[in-house]
């Protein structure tokens, strides 16, 4: 398995800042191929290896976090983990320049507008497409618990939006967003696929953006719905999670099990009331349509995949993460806890910061 974390560049004043590339290439030595540039040029990503083992996984999130700080503070900069801007202009943000960016701006058009956003993508290793594209109709009703469990982007354009994961909201509007649809095989979801490409509303293979997706790169089956999470240890636990679900899907395919076909208009209602409570509030249960409380969704979810936590040593980890939660509220609620101290979205830039 392996993770992808993104982050926002931002100069001493806390302010998005256009100086992703520079970043890139002073943490290049320790990084290697393990960091590059985003869609535009306020974010960095890292990447972790493949790991077998969370320690692993964390240690290299740890490391990748830490080299990319080291790298901005040698030219003045700082790197936040936010799903959305604080402070400068960044509507629309500076998109990055080649053919392929060419063609995005050329079928997007003003959806580009609001890509200052940032996630963190979960892979899972799944070398046979058939058993991915199935293992998607069972990881489709969880993606909102998933959502409200990282919700971590509450303000955008200096304003409290109101909701837990703003990002999320933005991300909706692309046409090929949100959950993927309900597939047979691989073959239905390739059509799938083939259909957008089609309608003109993807560049290539490479921009199928639906929250579980069979990578276009890897054998694995990525996971992508999520804020960026404010600390290592948080995205680290997200990933034991996912792959205990992505482990308990697989066996319930081996067992012949379709998975539950959802309702689209639930799904898109739970979307909703995840991005807009995330864990401080209330979630719908995609399958019933009924409220619960998020913290008990969330552990509906965690018990769900406990066996498979279990096998892999993991779920102390991830019980400790939903303490965490329970306690310091998730990355919405300490966003907003730093805002209040003093009225100062300056004090959010320094909570969020690596």
């Amino acid at each position: 398995m392996g993770v992808e974390e993104e982050f926002l560049v931002v100069g001493a004043g806390g302010e998005v800042t256009p100086a992703a590339a520079t970043v890139v290439e002073r943490a290049r030595p320790v990084l290697g191929d393990r960091v590059g540039g985003e869609i535009t040029e306020l974010q960095v990503e890292t990447r972790t290896d493949p790991c077998h083992t969370i320690e692993d996984l964390h240690t290299q999130l740890s490391g990748g976090r830490t080299a990319v700080r080291d790298a901005a503070a040698g030219s003045g900069l700082r790197l936040i983990a936010s799903g959305s801007p604080l402070l400068g202009e960044y509507v629309p943000p500076p998109i990055t320049t080649g053919p392929r960016q060419d063609r995005g701006n050329a079928m997007f058009r003003g959806l580009h507008d609001d890509l200052a956003i940032c996630a963190v993508h979960v892979h899972v290793e799944e070398p046979d497409r058939d058993r991915g594209a199935r293992i998607g109709n069972h990881l489709r009703p969880v993606l909102p618990v998933l959502l409200a469990l990282t919700a971590n982007s509450p303000f955008w354009a200096r304003r409290d939006t109101g909701f837990a994961s703003w990002r999320s909201v933005t991300w909706q509007r692309w046409p090929v967003a949100g959950p993927p649809p309900y597939v047979t095989s691989a073959a239905d979801y390739d059509a799938n696929v083939d259909l957008m490409l089609a309608a003109g509303a993807l560049v290539d293979h490479g921009t199928v953006f639906w929250d579980v997706r069979l990578s276009a790169s890897r054998p694995t089956v990525e996971v992508r719905v999520s804020d960026v999470p404010v600390t290592a240890a948080e995205s680290a636990a997200l990933a034991a999670l996912v792959r205990a679900l992505v482990t308990v899907a697989g066996e319930a395919v081996d067992r012949g099990d379709p998975g539950p076909v959802t309702s689209p208009d639930l799904m898109r209602l739970a979307y909703w009331r995840a991005a807009r409570d995330g864990m401080a509030g209330h979630g719908v249960d995609v399958l019933t349509g009924r409220l619960h409380p998020a913290a008990d969704l969330a552990e509906r979810l965690v018990e769900s995949a406990r066996p498979a936590l279990k096998a892999a040593g993991d779920d102390v980890r991830v019980d400790g993460w939903l303490a965490g939660l329970a306690r310091d509220g998730d990355g919405a609620t300490r966003q907003r806890a730093a805002a209040a101290r003093r009225g100062e979205l300056r004090d959010v830039v320094d909570a969020v910061g690596l």
